[in-house]
């Protein structure tokens, strides 16, 4: 027989007493957060360290370009002056005009050598250059992204007669050879607003180059955004703002853009190398920059005439130009496979 005691403890009675049921469970639930697509993202990021690395060394070459001119103070000389007619080096150059000491005269004073012929710091030069190359590129980047943007985005959303002539005008302008108008046309941009016997002053070449590659550079990022924006506006989200009466502007603003950011992003990472590389390319072939603005395109053209006597003039502009396209591009694809939930990375 059931002692009471016994039975007043057993289960059923424990689970009939209300104040055992008020009782809390001993181990308390996780609770589990949600995380926005942002930080997702910056998640899956922080795992790679390819992007982490690529990163690293595109900050640290905006850093450097932004601090040139305190670390030219810091280090002293600069890009500009003459070291070879200076009296306190009166042994730079030899008399061919070339570099005294070892590769390329690098030394205490000199950490990457001299110029040949004229005997301007390489150090300061490369450091100057890349702030020049760095904020024309990103210039030129933001106003082709931007115009694509808005092109692409107008093409694709209304569609018909608007997509068609937006379509062909796209068309038009990609029918041009880039290289060969960019030499072409900067002439004639610096000729519309200098006298040819006047010198063009720098920051008009600076804003020609702008023009020129902006001009020629919107229409991939037009037809990427074209072709996102088609496959978006028959969605059921797309359609439901419709049929709620919010305006075009709110929907392709509120609905499309926001998913569409990601192609934009990482094609924008592909586009800021390019473009940097056509800007040195402009100043090789003798229209972008000239004499004495310091640019990696001229000193690849200073170097290709004197590599056979000094090869490492060209050695340190040629890294650094090949060390940031390279890190821009992992960092692009880095960008892409952290937005995209579908890579295994």
């Amino acid at each position: 027989m059931t002692s009471p005691t016994k039975a007043e403890g057993s289960g059923p009675s424990a689970a009939l007493d209300p104040e055992l049921a008020s009782k809390p469970e001993p181990v308390e639930a996780e609770k589990l957060e949600g995380r926005s697509p942002g930080q997702l993202m910056w998640h899956r990021f922080k795992r790679d360290r390819t992007g982490v690395v690529s990163a690293c060394v595109v900050i640290f070459f905006f850093a450097i370009a932004a601090l040139a001119p305190v670390i030219s103070a810091v280090y002293g000389k600069d890009p500009y002056t003459l070291y070879a007619q200076e009296p306190d080096y009166p042994f730079l150059l030899d008399d061919f005009a070339m570099p005294t000491g070892s590769f390329g005269g690098m030394s205490g004073d000199f950490w990457f050598g001299v110029e040949p012929k004229l005997g301007r710091d390489v150090f300061t030069m490369l450091l100057y250059g890349m702030r020049t190359s760095l904020y024309m590129a990103v210039l030129v980047t933001v106003f082709s992204v931007l115009t694509g943007v808005v092109i692409g985005m107008v093409s694709g959303y209304f569609g018909g007669k608007v997509d068609y002539w937006l379509g062909r005008v796209t068309d038009f302008f990609l029918a041009f050879p880039q290289q060969l108008f960019f030499i072409a046309f900067m002439p004639v941009v610096t000729a519309l607003f200098v006298s040819p016997t006047d010198e063009t002053p720098v920051y008009l070449r600076a804003v020609a180059i702008i023009l020129v590659m902006w001009f020629l550079g919107w229409m991939g990022m037009a037809r990427l955004v074209r072709s996102s924006v088609l496959s978006l506006r028959e969605r059921e989200f797309v359609e439901a703002a419709k049929v709620s009466g919010a305006s075009p502007t709110r929907i392709v603003r509120k609905e499309i853009l926001p998913n569409i950011v990601t192609p934009i992003l990482v094609q924008g990472t592909y586009m800021l190398p390019s473009s940097i590389l056509s800007i040195a390319f402009l100043s090789y072939v003798g229209v972008g920059f000239v004499e004495p603005t310091p640019d990696w395109g001229r000193m690849f053209a200073i170097g290709s005439e004197i590599y056979e006597q000094d090869p490492m003039f060209m050695f340190f502009p040629g890294v650094a130009m090949v060390v940031f396209v390279l890190a821009f591009n992992l960092l692009g694809d880095s960008v892409r496979d952290a937005f995209d939930p579908k890579t295994g990375r």
